[in-house]
């Protein structure tokens, strides 16, 4: 047997993944982004923005927690969102503790129920955290109310609220708890690095959430996006390629906009966070396309990421 113990002298480091779970609009991703103190993953006032598992990863000396944020918990519609539940499922299976977010300003929903079915009988530790507490009318009621789905559980159950926008304390607590129940494992990711994206993978996305904040009705959840070129100019402009994916002709002239105005705004929007981000001038140049039905097609999704 391989005696992994540390040598004399060396740090023994702890490391493990913890999922973030919940139904759409919680604040997952902005509890994500709050736990690393730098954005890794969209977030918008419209629900299931995020559509893949994207891992955050916060490094100490000794100790590193990889975060998994996952889509929002529904019932699907359509390949994409069995992809998105699928994401969740995953994410559970492979994990050393799972975060629950709630929303404290309202009561459980059906939604809330799907989560709490697939997280009671979890053998790993359990955090109930509800969110928005700043916000909510009855914040103990109702969280009593989502503590109440878990009824029967029997292995490790941690509860806290606190506002994931609002409260740093609360969610530098919440990190220190979920850091002292590590394994003791080699780190599993370089030091350094805050998310496992690629950078045009992470652009892409700032690219969908700008486009989600601007796009009315049902049209964002028809919306794609990919970068396929990123170049950097010897005077250090960040030069960014992307496309806007769509399922209609009719979608395409409403993400342009009259007179491309409402594409533009989309760029300039992304281009001011990738600027504040990278910490560089970007040029950003954007075209909107149509795939058809881009969300049934599997070999579609496969293209776009969501795989």
């Amino acid at each position: 047997m391989t005696d992994l113990s540390p040598t004399p002298g060396e740090t023994q480091t702890h490391s493990g993944f913890v999922a973030i779970v919940g139904k759409p609009n919680v604040g997952k991703s902005t509890l994500l982004n709050a736990f690393l103190g730098t954005k890794v993953a969209p977030t918008s006032p419209r629900p299931q923005t995020t559509r893949r598992g994207v891992r955050g990863i916060y490094t100490t000396e000794d100790r590193q927690l990889v975060f998994v944020d996952t889509p929002g918990v529904h019932k699907p519609k359509d390949a994409l969102g069995k992809y998105m539940n699928s994401e969740v499922h995953s994410a559970l299976a492979d994990v050393d503790a799972v975060v629950w977010v709630v929303d404290l300003r309202h009561p459980p929903t059906d939604e809330d129920r799907l989560v709490a079915h697939q997280v009671r009988d979890l053998p790993k530790p359990l955090f109930l955290v509800g969110n928005k507490t700043d916000a909510a009318k009855y914040p103990d009621e109702a969280m009593r109310l989502y503590a109440a789905l878990l009824e029967g559980r029997t292995a490790d159950l941690s509860e806290t609220s606190l506002s994931a926008q609002n409260n740093t304390g609360g969610v530098a607590a919440l990190r220190e708890q979920i850091l002292e129940l590590l394994p003791e494992n080699p780190f599993f990711y370089p030091q350094g690095g805050a998310s496992d994206q690629s950078r045009e993978m992470w652009a892409a996305e700032i690219i969908r959430e700008e486009a989600m904040k601007k796009l009315r009705d049902e049209l964002p959840y028809a919306v794609a996006t990919r970068v396929n070129t990123w170049t950097e100019r010897q005077d250090g402009l960040q030069r960014i390629e992307g496309e806007i994916v769509v399922e209609k002709n009719a979608h395409k002239g409403m993400v342009i906009g009259a007179g491309g105005k409402q594409l533009r705004e989309i760029g300039q929007a992304a281009r001011k966070q990738l600027e504040v981000f990278l910490n560089r001038k970007v040029y950003l140049g954007l075209e909107v396309i149509v795939i058809p039905g881009w969300r049934e097609d599997e070999e579609a999704l496969r293209e776009l990421g969501y795989e």
